[in-house]
Protein backbone atom coordinates (compact mmCIF):
# COMPACT_ATOMS: atom_id res chain seq x y z
CA UNK A 1 0.00 0.00 0.00
CA UNK A 2 2.54 2.56 0.64
CA UNK A 3 4.71 1.52 -2.43
CA UNK A 4 1.50 2.04 -4.57
CA UNK A 5 0.63 5.84 -2.27
CA UNK A 6 4.44 6.53 -3.06
CA UNK A 7 3.91 5.93 -7.05
CA UNK A 8 1.07 8.01 -7.39
CA UNK A 9 2.00 10.60 -5.02
CA UNK A 10 5.85 10.96 -5.69
CA UNK A 11 7.37 9.30 -8.59
CA UNK A 12 5.56 11.30 -11.31
CA UNK A 13 7.52 14.56 -10.02
CA UNK A 14 10.79 15.11 -11.28
CA UNK A 15 13.13 16.59 -8.71
CA UNK A 16 15.24 18.89 -10.08
CA UNK A 17 12.39 20.45 -12.11
CA UNK A 18 10.32 20.98 -9.23
CA UNK A 19 13.66 22.51 -7.01
CA UNK A 20 13.77 25.05 -9.20
CA UNK A 21 9.88 25.81 -9.80
CA UNK A 22 9.87 25.27 -5.95
CA UNK A 23 12.68 27.94 -5.74
CA UNK A 24 10.86 30.85 -7.82
CA UNK A 25 7.56 30.23 -6.05
CA UNK A 26 9.53 30.92 -2.73
CA UNK A 27 11.06 33.86 -4.33
CA UNK A 28 7.74 35.08 -5.64
CA UNK A 29 5.96 34.47 -1.78
CA UNK A 30 9.54 37.14 -1.06
CA UNK A 31 8.46 39.69 -3.45
CA UNK A 32 4.55 39.45 -3.07
CA UNK A 33 5.27 39.67 0.94
CA UNK A 34 6.88 42.99 0.29
CA UNK A 35 5.41 44.68 -3.09
CA UNK A 36 1.51 43.53 -2.27
CA UNK A 37 1.19 42.06 1.14
CA UNK A 38 -2.64 42.49 1.60
CA UNK A 39 -2.92 40.13 -1.38
CA UNK A 40 -0.79 37.17 -0.09
CA UNK A 41 -3.51 35.21 0.77
CA UNK A 42 -5.05 35.02 -2.35
CA UNK A 43 -1.71 34.25 -3.95
CA UNK A 44 -1.35 31.29 -1.42
CA UNK A 45 -4.71 29.78 -3.18
CA UNK A 46 -3.63 30.48 -6.30
CA UNK A 47 0.01 28.46 -5.68
CA UNK A 48 -2.26 25.73 -4.23
CA UNK A 49 -4.77 25.61 -7.17
CA UNK A 50 -1.69 25.75 -9.76
CA UNK A 51 0.10 22.82 -8.00
CA UNK A 52 -2.84 20.61 -7.67
CA UNK A 53 -3.29 21.34 -11.85
CA UNK A 54 0.61 20.38 -11.91
CA UNK A 55 0.32 17.23 -9.82
CA UNK A 56 -2.89 15.77 -12.13
CA UNK A 57 -0.57 17.07 -15.30
CA UNK A 58 2.18 15.15 -14.07
CA UNK A 59 0.53 11.93 -13.46
CA UNK A 60 -1.24 12.20 -17.52
CA UNK A 61 0.60 10.02 -19.71
CA UNK A 62 1.80 12.06 -23.15
CA UNK A 63 -0.24 9.69 -25.64
CA UNK A 64 -3.76 10.65 -23.16
CA UNK A 65 -2.40 14.46 -23.79
CA UNK A 66 -1.85 14.01 -27.62
CA UNK A 67 -5.73 12.45 -28.19
CA UNK A 68 -6.73 15.43 -26.37
CA UNK A 69 -5.01 17.78 -28.49
CA UNK A 70 -7.47 18.62 -31.19
CA UNK A 71 -10.47 18.55 -29.31
CA UNK A 72 -9.05 21.07 -26.87
CA UNK A 73 -7.48 23.31 -29.81
CA UNK A 74 -11.01 22.82 -31.25
CA UNK A 75 -12.54 24.00 -27.70
CA UNK A 76 -10.23 27.00 -27.31
CA UNK A 77 -10.87 28.27 -30.97
CA UNK A 78 -14.68 28.27 -30.72
CA UNK A 79 -14.41 29.77 -26.89
CA UNK A 80 -12.33 33.02 -28.65
CA UNK A 81 -15.27 33.51 -31.68
CA UNK A 82 -17.28 33.47 -28.46
CA UNK A 83 -15.51 36.16 -26.89
CA UNK A 84 -15.54 37.73 -30.28
CA UNK A 85 -19.11 37.63 -30.33
CA UNK A 86 -20.42 37.55 -26.79
CA UNK A 87 -17.62 38.65 -24.61
CA UNK A 88 -17.44 41.06 -22.05
CA UNK A 89 -16.17 44.32 -22.20
CA UNK A 90 -13.71 45.83 -19.54
CA UNK A 91 -11.37 48.95 -19.94
CA UNK A 92 -11.66 48.64 -23.90
CA UNK A 93 -11.13 45.17 -24.42
CA UNK A 94 -13.41 42.30 -25.41
CA UNK A 95 -11.12 39.81 -23.73
CA UNK A 96 -13.70 37.91 -21.09
CA UNK A 97 -16.63 35.09 -21.95
CA UNK A 98 -19.72 35.53 -18.94
CA UNK A 99 -20.67 31.87 -18.37
CA UNK A 100 -23.26 33.25 -15.28
CA UNK A 101 -21.39 30.87 -12.61
CA UNK A 102 -17.88 32.45 -13.45
CA UNK A 103 -15.97 34.35 -16.30
CA UNK A 104 -13.05 33.05 -18.10
CA UNK A 105 -10.66 33.79 -20.50
CA UNK A 106 -10.45 31.49 -23.42
CA UNK A 107 -6.83 32.97 -24.44
CA UNK A 108 -5.31 31.41 -21.27
CA UNK A 109 -6.33 28.06 -22.92
CA UNK A 110 -4.17 28.70 -26.19
CA UNK A 111 -1.14 29.20 -24.84
CA UNK A 112 -1.03 24.99 -24.21
CA UNK A 113 -3.48 24.02 -26.52
CA UNK A 114 -1.76 25.57 -29.55
CA UNK A 115 1.83 23.40 -28.78
CA UNK A 116 -0.17 20.68 -28.31
CA UNK A 117 -2.28 20.67 -31.45
CA UNK A 118 1.07 21.96 -33.53
CA UNK A 119 3.07 18.78 -31.76
CA UNK A 120 -0.38 16.74 -32.73
CA UNK A 121 0.04 17.46 -36.19
CA UNK A 122 3.51 17.32 -36.73
CA UNK A 123 3.39 13.80 -35.04
CA UNK A 124 0.62 12.93 -37.84
CA UNK A 125 2.94 13.54 -40.06
CA UNK A 126 6.12 12.75 -39.26
CA UNK A 127 7.07 10.11 -41.86
CA UNK A 128 7.37 12.77 -44.94
CA UNK A 129 7.12 16.30 -43.23
CA UNK A 130 7.41 18.96 -46.43
CA UNK A 131 7.12 22.63 -46.97
CA UNK A 132 2.73 22.07 -47.24
CA UNK A 133 2.88 20.95 -44.23
CA UNK A 134 4.50 23.83 -42.38
CA UNK A 135 2.31 26.14 -43.96
CA UNK A 136 -0.92 24.63 -42.62
CA UNK A 137 0.82 24.73 -39.17
CA UNK A 138 0.88 28.17 -39.91
CA UNK A 139 -2.95 28.34 -40.61
CA UNK A 140 -3.71 26.47 -37.37
CA UNK A 141 -1.31 29.25 -35.34
CA UNK A 142 -2.41 32.30 -37.15
CA UNK A 143 -5.90 32.02 -36.71
CA UNK A 144 -6.62 31.80 -33.07
CA UNK A 145 -3.55 34.43 -32.72
CA UNK A 146 -5.77 37.05 -34.81
CA UNK A 147 -8.62 36.05 -32.84
CA UNK A 148 -6.77 37.14 -29.82
CA UNK A 149 -4.99 40.21 -31.27
CA UNK A 150 -8.38 41.45 -32.10
CA UNK A 151 -9.64 41.46 -28.78
CA UNK A 152 -7.10 43.03 -28.25
CA UNK A 153 -4.28 41.40 -26.15
CA UNK A 154 -1.32 41.43 -28.03
CA UNK A 155 0.87 40.37 -24.72
CA UNK A 156 -1.46 37.01 -25.09
CA UNK A 157 -0.89 37.23 -28.73
CA UNK A 158 2.41 37.39 -28.21
CA UNK A 159 2.94 34.19 -26.14
CA UNK A 160 0.48 32.17 -28.21
CA UNK A 161 2.63 33.01 -31.40
CA UNK A 162 5.61 32.17 -29.41
CA UNK A 163 4.70 29.03 -28.40
CA UNK A 164 3.14 28.05 -31.82
CA UNK A 165 6.24 29.26 -33.91
CA UNK A 166 8.31 27.34 -31.48
CA UNK A 167 6.77 24.02 -32.68
CA UNK A 168 6.96 24.91 -35.88
CA UNK A 169 10.94 25.55 -35.77
CA UNK A 170 11.83 22.89 -33.70
CA UNK A 171 9.70 20.42 -36.04
CA UNK A 172 12.61 21.70 -38.11
CA UNK A 173 11.31 24.76 -40.29
CA UNK A 174 14.32 25.63 -42.76
CA UNK A 175 16.92 27.80 -42.02
CA UNK A 176 15.86 29.93 -45.06
CA UNK A 177 12.38 29.86 -44.78
CA UNK A 178 13.06 31.66 -41.33
CA UNK A 179 15.04 34.49 -42.90
CA UNK A 180 12.74 34.79 -45.94
CA UNK A 181 9.95 35.10 -43.24
CA UNK A 182 12.36 37.81 -40.98
CA UNK A 183 13.09 39.46 -44.07
CA UNK A 184 9.00 39.74 -45.38
CA UNK A 185 8.07 41.03 -41.75
CA UNK A 186 10.85 44.00 -41.80
CA UNK A 187 8.96 44.82 -44.90
CA UNK A 188 6.07 44.86 -44.12
CA UNK A 189 6.39 46.65 -40.55
CA UNK A 190 5.24 50.01 -41.65
CA UNK A 191 2.32 48.71 -43.48
CA UNK A 192 1.90 46.78 -40.26
CA UNK A 193 2.31 50.07 -38.36
CA UNK A 194 -1.38 51.56 -39.47
CA UNK A 195 -2.62 48.07 -38.43
CA UNK A 196 -2.48 48.64 -34.77
CA UNK A 197 -4.22 50.04 -32.10
CA UNK A 198 -3.63 53.70 -31.17
CA UNK A 199 -2.34 52.62 -27.62
CA UNK A 200 -0.38 49.82 -29.30
CA UNK A 201 1.07 52.54 -31.59
CA UNK A 202 1.57 55.09 -28.47
CA UNK A 203 3.34 52.15 -26.41
CA UNK A 204 5.89 51.84 -28.99
CA UNK A 205 6.57 55.91 -29.02
CA UNK A 206 6.99 55.89 -25.45
CA UNK A 207 9.61 52.77 -25.82
CA UNK A 208 11.36 55.32 -27.84
CA UNK A 209 11.23 58.36 -26.03
CA UNK A 210 9.28 57.74 -22.17
CA UNK A 211 10.01 61.53 -21.82
CA UNK A 212 7.55 62.85 -24.10
CA UNK A 213 4.79 61.97 -22.02
CA UNK A 214 6.64 61.39 -18.59
CA UNK A 215 2.99 61.58 -16.29
CA UNK A 216 1.34 59.68 -18.69
CA UNK A 217 2.18 56.93 -21.17
CA UNK A 218 5.56 57.18 -20.06
CA UNK A 219 5.32 57.03 -16.44
CA UNK A 220 5.52 53.31 -15.81
CA UNK A 221 8.92 52.71 -17.80
CA UNK A 222 10.62 55.63 -16.24
CA UNK A 223 9.71 54.93 -12.45
CA UNK A 224 10.21 51.16 -13.22
CA UNK A 225 13.93 51.82 -14.54
CA UNK A 226 14.38 54.35 -11.51
CA UNK A 227 13.99 51.65 -9.55
CA UNK A 228 16.06 49.19 -11.03
CA UNK A 229 18.86 51.49 -11.20
CA UNK A 230 18.24 52.71 -7.57
CA UNK A 231 18.98 49.04 -6.49
CA UNK A 232 22.28 48.79 -7.23
CA UNK A 233 24.32 46.03 -7.12
CA UNK A 234 23.06 44.17 -3.65
CA UNK A 235 19.82 46.42 -3.14
CA UNK A 236 17.93 48.47 -0.71
CA UNK A 237 17.16 45.03 1.26
CA UNK A 238 13.81 43.51 1.66
CA UNK A 239 10.61 46.09 2.06
CA UNK A 240 13.14 49.50 1.94
CA UNK A 241 13.05 49.36 -1.72
CA UNK A 242 11.40 53.32 -1.95
CA UNK A 243 9.61 53.28 -5.41
CA UNK A 244 8.04 50.29 -4.53
CA UNK A 245 6.71 51.06 -0.81
CA UNK A 246 5.85 54.55 -1.85
CA UNK A 247 3.84 53.11 -4.59
CA UNK A 248 5.53 54.88 -7.30
CA UNK A 249 5.30 51.71 -9.61
CA UNK A 250 2.33 50.95 -11.25
CA UNK A 251 1.32 47.32 -10.81
CA UNK A 252 3.76 46.60 -8.66
CA UNK A 253 2.16 43.17 -7.91
CA UNK A 254 1.50 41.96 -11.22
CA UNK A 255 3.41 42.76 -14.18
CA UNK A 256 6.03 45.18 -13.32
CA UNK A 257 6.71 43.16 -9.87
CA UNK A 258 10.82 42.60 -11.24
CA UNK A 259 10.98 46.46 -10.70
CA UNK A 260 10.68 45.70 -7.08
CA UNK A 261 12.43 42.75 -6.94
CA UNK A 262 15.39 44.73 -8.42
CA UNK A 263 15.21 47.65 -6.34
CA UNK A 264 14.96 45.58 -3.11
CA UNK A 265 17.83 42.66 -4.10
CA UNK A 266 20.14 44.57 -6.73
CA UNK A 267 22.15 43.45 -9.31
CA UNK A 268 22.97 40.04 -7.62
CA UNK A 269 19.79 39.20 -7.00
CA UNK A 270 19.22 39.89 -10.74
CA UNK A 271 21.32 37.22 -11.16
CA UNK A 272 20.06 34.29 -9.04
CA UNK A 273 16.83 35.06 -10.56
CA UNK A 274 18.53 34.94 -13.80
CA UNK A 275 20.22 31.71 -12.82
CA UNK A 276 17.06 29.66 -11.65
CA UNK A 277 15.39 30.73 -14.79
CA UNK A 278 18.07 29.44 -16.66
CA UNK A 279 18.36 26.18 -14.64
CA UNK A 280 14.67 25.57 -15.25
CA UNK A 281 14.71 26.12 -19.03
CA UNK A 282 17.71 24.08 -18.89
CA UNK A 283 16.25 20.99 -17.36
CA UNK A 284 12.98 21.57 -19.02
CA UNK A 285 15.15 21.27 -22.76
CA UNK A 286 16.87 18.12 -21.46
CA UNK A 287 13.63 16.60 -20.77
CA UNK A 288 12.46 17.49 -23.95
CA UNK A 289 15.29 15.84 -26.08
CA UNK A 290 15.48 12.37 -23.78
CA UNK A 291 11.44 12.45 -24.75
CA UNK A 292 10.44 9.38 -26.17
CA UNK A 293 8.14 10.32 -28.98
CA UNK A 294 8.23 13.49 -31.77
CA UNK A 295 5.13 14.70 -30.13
CA UNK A 296 6.18 14.65 -26.56
CA UNK A 297 9.71 16.50 -27.61
CA UNK A 298 8.09 19.25 -29.64
CA UNK A 299 5.35 20.00 -26.87
CA UNK A 300 8.30 19.70 -23.97
CA UNK A 301 10.62 22.04 -25.76
CA UNK A 302 7.75 24.60 -27.45
CA UNK A 303 6.70 24.75 -23.41
CA UNK A 304 10.24 25.42 -22.10
CA UNK A 305 10.86 27.85 -24.50
CA UNK A 306 7.57 29.36 -23.51
CA UNK A 307 9.29 30.42 -19.78
CA UNK A 308 11.61 31.86 -21.32
CA UNK A 309 9.82 34.07 -23.51
CA UNK A 310 7.43 35.16 -20.28
CA UNK A 311 11.14 36.18 -18.41
CA UNK A 312 12.79 37.94 -21.43
CA UNK A 313 9.09 39.73 -22.45
CA UNK A 314 8.69 40.89 -19.13
CA UNK A 315 11.81 41.54 -18.62
CA UNK A 316 13.07 43.71 -21.58
CA UNK A 317 9.60 45.64 -20.76
CA UNK A 318 10.15 46.44 -17.08
CA UNK A 319 14.01 47.64 -17.64
CA UNK A 320 12.38 49.76 -20.71
CA UNK A 321 13.93 47.98 -23.86
CA UNK A 322 10.66 46.79 -25.19
CA UNK A 323 6.90 47.82 -25.23
CA UNK A 324 4.65 47.29 -22.31
CA UNK A 325 2.67 44.64 -23.26
CA UNK A 326 1.22 43.16 -20.26
CA UNK A 327 2.99 39.59 -19.42
CA UNK A 328 3.69 38.39 -16.31
CA UNK A 329 6.78 37.45 -14.85
CA UNK A 330 6.71 34.01 -14.85
CA UNK A 331 6.00 31.71 -11.68
CA UNK A 332 6.53 35.30 -9.81
CA UNK A 333 3.43 38.08 -10.85
CA UNK A 334 0.69 37.86 -8.86
CA UNK A 335 -2.17 36.33 -10.51
CA UNK A 336 -3.98 32.96 -10.78
CA UNK A 337 -4.66 31.97 -14.19
CA UNK A 338 -1.19 32.84 -15.69
CA UNK A 339 0.37 30.86 -12.73
CA UNK A 340 -2.25 27.87 -13.34
CA UNK A 341 -0.98 27.84 -16.82
CA UNK A 342 2.78 27.83 -15.87
CA UNK A 343 2.21 24.82 -13.63
CA UNK A 344 0.80 22.66 -16.00
CA UNK A 345 3.03 23.67 -18.08
CA UNK A 346 5.25 22.36 -15.71
CA UNK A 347 2.96 19.11 -14.91
CA UNK A 348 3.63 18.08 -18.65
CA UNK A 349 7.28 18.05 -18.69
CA UNK A 350 7.10 16.30 -16.03
CA UNK A 351 4.78 13.94 -17.28
CA UNK A 352 6.64 13.48 -20.46
CA UNK A 353 9.90 13.07 -18.18
CA UNK A 354 8.05 9.93 -16.12
CA UNK A 355 7.34 8.51 -19.60
CA UNK A 356 10.64 9.11 -21.57
CA UNK A 357 11.08 5.25 -22.20
CA UNK A 358 7.57 4.54 -23.18
CA UNK A 359 7.31 3.78 -27.08
CA UNK A 360 4.12 5.34 -28.02
CA UNK A 361 1.42 2.76 -29.31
Amino acid sequence: MIKTLWIKLVAPIDGPLMAFTGLLLLTALIAMASASPERMTAQFVNLAVALAVMRVAAQVPPQRLMHLALPVYLAGLLLLVAVALFGDISKGARRWLNLGFMRIQPSELMKIAMPLMLAWYFQKHEALLRLRDYAVATAILLVPVALIARQPDLGTAILVLAAGFFVIFLAGLPWKVIIGLAAAAGAAAPFAWNLLHDYQRQRILTLLDPERDPLGKGFHIIQSTIAIGSGGILGKGWGQGTQAQLEFIPERHTDFIFAVFSEEFGLLGNLVLLVLYALLIGRGLQIAANAATLFARLLGGAITLIFFTYAFVNMGMVSGILPVVGVPLPFISYGGTALVTLCLGIGILMSIQKNRMLVQK
